[in-house]
């Protein structure tokens, strides 16, 4: 398994377990301060698991320290760019996975889970290219694959908790209906990850899958949490021009300061999840079809933000949340 240390690797890694596989972690060393082969901190969250420490930039490090020439039958990847920015995406969304398969290749591997994004269906931006690039390559490859593309995930729509606590308006982009999206906990994408390896009807196909219940918008968002805390709804709207306009600004501005390139590839994804509904594209019409994006576990949205609301700690959001 390759990218452990997240929260989506984490509750899968603990999923597999679960089922009884044995599990061998391939993690990055020093991963965003996680643990380190020296601390040793946070290692507990591993046991179970063997933990082997790689360089996913070589190719030569999947081989030695990965895998070490032992036959293994299947690879789950949960690995992600951290920040979504070009060359960070083609860095680990693409050419690290092409290092990961060449080498679960070499060590006999019949099935390989990938973790992408269903994003990917409508791209314009650059990590979803690099996702997109190592998609074709999977399916090219011979190997058996599962490409599992779910919708939004809880910890990109908790940023607003803290803010409605303290008595501050919900933001919302326009009426706060311009997007939907049928979210997923961890913990059932985790499950869902994990049956990939067993059920054949996953297999040698593209996945697009959401959480449970149906599809809810921005507004519906904020008026559970008003609900929640038992006070009146209040929202405050956001503009799209403004939006537009820091994004156009930084372009611009990224073409005469080039360190400033990031920083606008990060304004465009806050645009795109600001305007684009996480489900799934039908191809035929170009709109998004809530009723035709597949469900599966067991908790909502709104069971995440009671649990929240009611003492339990929120999960680290990473570069992509808008809020």
């Amino acid at each position: 398994m390759v990218g452990a240390t997240g929260t989506i690797g984490r509750a899968t890694l603990r999923a597999l377990l679960t089922r009884g596989h044995s599990v061998v972690c391939l993690i990055r060393p020093a991963a965003d301060g996680f643990w380190s082969p020296s601390s040793g901190s946070n290692k507990s969250l591993f046991d179970g698991a063997a933990v082997r420490f790689v360089d996913v930039s070589k190719p030569a490090s999947f081989v030695k320290d990965g895998f070490r020439g032992e036959r293994f039958d299947a690879v789950i990847s949960c690995m992600a760019s951290r920040t979504g920015t070009p060359k960070d995406a083609w860095a680990i969304d693409h050419q690290a996975h092409l290092n990961l398969l060449a080498a679960a290749q070499e060590a006999g591997v019949s099935h390989f889970v990938q973790l992408s994004a269903i994003c990917v269906q409508k791209p314009v931006l650059e990590f979803q290219h690099a996702k997109l690039a190592f998609e074709r390559a999977l399916m090219a490859s011979g190997v058996s694959y599962s490409i599992v593309r779910p919708t939004a995930f809880f910890k990109s729509l908790s940023g607003q908790i803290g803010r409605v606590q303290r008595g501050k308006p919900f933001l919302i982009f326009g009426d706060g209906t311009l997007t939907s999206c049928k979210p997923i906990s961890d913990s059932d994408l985790a499950v869902y990850l994990a049956e990939c390896l067993e059920d054949e009807r996953r297999w040698n196909r593209v996945l697009p899958i959401g959480g449970p219940g149906e599809a809810i918008t921005p507004r519906q968002q904020g008026e559970f949490l008003f609900a929640l805390l038992r006070r009146p709804p209040l929202f405050r709207s956001v503009p799209l021009v403004l939006l537009d306009g820091v994004v156009g600004a930084l372009g611009i501005a990224a073409r005469i300061a080039p360190r400033l390139a990031e920083k606008a590839e990060l304004a465009r994804i806050g645009r795109y999840y600001a305007t684009e509904s996480m489900l799934w594209l039908n191809p035929e019409n170009g709109r998004y079809d809530s009723a035709a994006t597949p469900s599966t576990g067991v908790e909502t949205l709104f069971d995440f933000y009671r649990s929240v609301l009611a003492g339990d700690q929120a999960p680290e959001r990473g570069d992509h949340a808008v809020f």
